[in-house]
């Protein structure tokens, strides 16, 4: 097998209700992955969680089925965040670990995350090989009751919350009053228990876990885009901070006091700066995305460490800081590295993946080393580019390079933009989308910016068929805030 039918980038997703996101084949997907990722295993155990969404328990059931049927234990974890499932198959010595979730993607959707006995993503090869299990199996069903689910295990749960109250021991937060927004999603419950078990005067907001409202007007990615909202929210609160989560909490962007965005690259240097003057920045390097803000790079070299980018996307991140970890002497040092998404990992001997709860602690530990500081105080340490990320709906995923005239339409941008210090054109890995990413120094404004990437995606939608009116959002990563359409120039 040269390529894989459904897994993507981030496990298998889709609309509930349409092949893959149905019952019948999830049970079927169990059964492939429970004989795939159990070969060699005397007693083969997995862990499974899930967030929000109205069309989880019925996967997670159907799942379930088909692991057991397979001849695996399933541990039921319900509703807990995607790290959870990461820490704990690693914390029980699992053979893999399984997530019913769609993370920030809208809540007629879901998706199935598998985790390997180290609770990072699969290799190539173990989803090859559990997709070659799945075509080879024929067995159906289509009931999935409770008795699906396997053994109920909140005492696990209440091992990860532990775990997370412990990531800095000592933490005090009772000084702060904080604005936490859960999504509505898997974090509805862990979030404010951590917060307010640690003192925090805490006001949670979108905590329903009916699924319903699972990132709709709320969470991270919404933050991202409308920032304006929850700043209104922070000033009535009086709050100190606002926190806002996605869908199933492996993402996490934060706000300051005056209502400015601190997205992923602003965390990412402040931990880097942090980690590497106490010495426990792993390789003495960060790693980031080709999609990092420019300004990363000479933060680095102004803070003498090292920064490393990987394509996009958390697994090659993961590998990078793995890679760092080989050879080297790792006792009390962490391997950073993440994406402006607030996808941050933190990576030492139990912990391999991105933890929203987990990151949001390490920076509020960083806010409280100097008494009464401030979050833009401690943010302002680091000034970023302007910089926009556009993303377009696409009728189809057309080879980049064979479309025609569009290689030649982003040469064009060298010229139209001063001071252009990087751009990335992609297709999404998990969404039919174009995404363009454009940086400049303050030779171009966001404005100048923000109307090319308009001008590219209207073209792309154009070269691949898309219907004329199709989606299309700029963002302005630096400050916040979705960029509107140019008006045409006046004649």
């Amino acid at each position: 097998m040269t390529s894989n039918r459904y897994f993507g980038t981030d496990g298998i997703r889709g609309t509930f209700g349409e092949e893959p996101m149905t019952p019948g084949f999830v049970y079927r997907l169990g059964l492939a992955a429970g004989q795939a990722l159990s070969k060699g295993s005397d007693k083969a155990v997995f862990v499974i969680g899930r967030d929000t969404r109205t069309s989880g328990p019925i996967l997670q059931r159907a799942l379930a089925a088909g692991l057991r049927e397979s001849g695996a234990r399933v541990l039921d974890l319900g509703i807990i965040p995607t790290p959870g499932i990461a820490y704990l198959t690693l914390f029980v010595s699992a053979t893999a670990g399984a997530v019913i979730s769609a993370s920030h993607n809208p809540a007629a959707e879901n998706g199935i995350k598998f985790l390997n006995n180290e609770g990072m993503k699969l290799s190539k090869e173990q989803e090859e090989a559990i997709e070659e299990y799945l075509e080879l199996t024929t067995s159906h069903r289509s009931d999935f009751d409770e008795e699906c689910l396997g053994e109920a295990s909140p005492q696990l749960f209440q091992a990860y919350l532990h775990d997370l109250c412990e990531t800095v021991p000592g933490l005090d937060l009772s000084d702060l009053r904080i604005l936490m927004d859960c999504s509505n999603g898997a974090a509805w419950m862990a979030g404010p228990e951590v917060f307010r078990s640690l003192g925090a005067d805490l006001v949670a907001i979108h905590t329903e876990n009916n699924g319903i409202h699972i990132n709709v007007d709320c969470g991270s990615e919404f933050l991202r885009s409308k920032p304006a909202i929850l700043a209104m929210r922070l000033a009535e609160e009086k709050a100190d901070l606002a926190i806002a989560y996605d869908g199933d909490t492996d993402r996490v962007i934060m706000m300051d006091e005056k209502g400015n965005l601190i997205d992923g690259d602003h965390m990412l240097a402040l931990l880097a700066e942090e980690l590497h003057s106490q010495g426990r920045l792993l390789g003495d390097a960060l790693v980031t995305t080709v999609m990092a803000n420019g300004a990363l790079k000479q933060f680095a070299i102004d803070k003498g460490f090292s920064l490393l980018q990987t394509p996009v996307g958390d697994k090659y991140v993961t590998e990078a800081l793995i890679a760092l970890s080989e050879g080297q002497e790792v006792d009390g040092k962490l391997g950073l590295g993440g994406e402006q998404s607030g996808h941050i990992i933190l990576l030492d001997e139990n912990h391999r993946t991105g933890d929203g709860i987990r990151t949001a602690l390490f920076i509020l530990h960083m806010l409280s080393e100097i008494p009464g500081q401030t979050l833009s105080q401690l943010a302002k340490r680091i000034e970023k580019f302007n910089q926009v990320v556009a993303s377009c709906n696409v009728a189809s995923k057309i080879d980049l390079n064979t479309l025609p005239g569009f290689q030649e339409r982003l040469e064009r941008m060298k010229d139209e933009l001063p001071g252009l210090v990087q751009w990335n054109s992609r297709y999404s890995g998990t969404e039919p989308k174009y995404r363009l990413m454009l940086e400049a120094d303050p030779r171009s404004s966001a404005q100048d910016v923000a109307r090319v990437a308009w001008e590219v995606c209207d073209l792309i939608q154009q070269l691949t068929n898309t219907p004329p009116g199709a989606k299309i959002e700029v963002l302005n990563v630096s400050q916040g805030g979705l960029m509107p359409r140019p008006h045409p120039p006046v004649l």
